[in-house]
């Protein structure tokens, strides 16, 4: 499809984010909008620099490239441990792990009892402090658009609902094998013995920067137009 590049005013901050592994939702309203309205424009484009711009009905846009394999990292593995915790420690508490993690709040004040609680999970994901579960696990989801944090109180967004739907159907299935009474252990994700901190390593699949990369597709899309012309 021809692109306009003009009408893509926001190219540099929405590419900066996308390929960074912010998640872009409703609470970015500007980038969302754009994304939103010039949907299909954007999905050409970024395609031709091999990400998969995905827009999960739920409200939000992530990056999914080609280049990336199914294996994830060790703060992958540390989110998706993180949610997994919270939807026991919830349910136990007779809370609604839905109704916290979809658009719900955590307060600080209870990060030590669900330390505590959980204490060896977490340490298998070398979190032995809350100062470390906010560090690894909490902040990493705030900086890529998971959750926000103020004051204190931590309030997941919709794009968390990547890591829910996969501790859910995890759940479903241990209830299933519980209901006939056979055993299927709580799978605790292995962590990766690699020193690796952050979610899946966009710019390692790459062997230029975001700025080459970006400069190289808007090189090639007007060079397409120009041919088609």
């Amino acid at each position: 499809m021809n692109i306009d590049l003009s009408e893509l005013t926001l190219l540099p901050a929405i590419f900066r984010e996308l390929f960074k592994g912010y998640h872009i939702s409703r609470r970015d309203p500007e980038l969302y909008s754009q994304l939103s309205n010039l949907q299909d424009a954007y999905r050409a484009l970024f395609k031709s620099l091999g990400f998969e711009l995905v827009c999960d009905s739920r409200g939000f846009y992530y990056f999914v490239p080609e280049q990336m394999g199914a294996q994830v990292n060790k703060t992958a593995q540390r989110l998706a441990l993180f949610c997994f915790i919270l939807i026991e420690h919830l349910a136990d508490q007779g809370r609604d792990p839905l109704a916290v993690l979809d658009g719900g709040s955590l307060g600080r004040d209870e990060l030590p009892p669900l330390l505590d609680k959980y204490k060896d999970l977490f340490l298998q994901a070398e979190v032995g402090s809350q100062d470390e579960l906010e560090e690894k696990i909490l902040r990493r989801l705030t900086q890529l658009g998971f959750a926000s944090e103020d004051n204190g109180v931590y309030r997941f967004l919709a794009p968390l609902h990547r890591f829910l739907d996969v501790c859910l159907a995890v759940q479903q299935d241990r209830d299933l094998s519980a209901s006939l009474h056979s055993s299927l252990p709580l799978p605790t994700p292995e962590l990766l013995a690699d020193d690796e901190e952050d979610l899946p390593d966009l710019t390692a699949a790459l062997e230029e920067s975001e700025e080459q990369a970006m400069a190289r597709a808007m090189a090639e899309e007007r060079a397409a137009q120009e041919i088609d012309a």
